[in-house]
């Protein structure tokens, strides 16, 4: 299957999500860092989708403070049954915190792993023509754990991954990383050594998002002039620099000019 061909399938990253306290001012500031426009999402009031080239990109949505939740990104993975998939996660020691909750037509689960990671899983139909390292989407996604090897065997028995099917992800052990494998694409990477009583948000663990850029320090200067932060300096060659910053409320990601992990 060809990278422009790519569908999302049952255990694959389908979406993700900027929860915020601020709608109007989170869509400030995407806007003039990575060069969003904005539209009103079918969910209802408080949910807004994000476009490049008038494509979705991202959701943003201003439920953060109601549900008790930190402002942040979440990834999002699609399956076909969100009860069976809740059950899952609280068998395998994980915690479901919010759903399945009916959202439009389908129904959203937020979860945390058993390090402590937040994410979320989507039982319905997915965006069309969206998918990592697609178009505009996200260059890619990035779980940032104590042990990427436990990681991997709870993620790979809730979202059946690594078993023997076309449409479901494939997982490759590399060194001190995984790597998730989607049509033979890089969808995502799960990397070892946070540390969950850390109090540096950095350190914990997290699922971290990666937005590609033409100009990494570009997006820098915005990020900083529309009152956001630094929390890592760019670095690396020339064509594969990145930088993560912080937006006003918090939330962090990453801007690359990288391609994949």
């Amino acid at each position: 299957m060809a990278a422009t061909d790519r569908v999302v399938g049952l255990g694959q990253p389908c979406w993700v999500s900027l929860m915020t306290a601020d709608l109007p001012a989170a869509q400030n500031f995407y806007g003039a860092v990575l060069g969003w426009a904005f539209r009103a999402a079918s969910f209802g009031e408080g949910f807004s989708v994000a476009l490049a080239d008038g494509k979705p990109v991202a959701g943003l949505t201003d439920i953060a403070r109601r549900i008790g939740m930190a402002v942040s990104w979440t990834s999002y993975f699609a399956v076909g049954d969100a009860d069976v998939v809740s059950a899952r996660v609280r068998e395998r020691g994980g915690t479901v915190a919010v759903g399945p909750l009916a959202v439009g037509s389908g129904r959203v689960v937020l979860a945390a792993d058993p390090a402590g990671a937040v994410f979320g899983f989507w039982e319905g139909r997915n965006v069309p023509d969206w998918g990592i390292g697609k178009g505009a989407a996200p260059a890619w996604l990035e779980l940032r754990t104590r042990d990427a090897f436990a990681a991997a065997m709870f993620y790979g028995e809730v979202f059946d991954w690594a078993v023997d099917r076309p449409d479901r992800c494939e997982v490759r052990y590399e060194d001190e990383m995984v790597t998730v494998r989607a049509g033979g694409h890089t969808v995502a990477c799960l990397r070892g050594g946070a540390i969950e009583a850390d109090p540096d948000p950095r350190i914990r663990p997290r699922w971290h998002v990666y937005f590609r850029v033409d100009d990494v320090e570009k997006a820098v200067e915005s990020a900083l002039a529309a009152g956001g932060s630094v929390v890592d300096e760019p670095g690396g060659p020339g064509a594969g620099r990145e930088a993560t910053l912080r937006d006003p409320e918090g939330a962090m990601f990453t801007v690359t000019s990288k391609a994949s992990c």
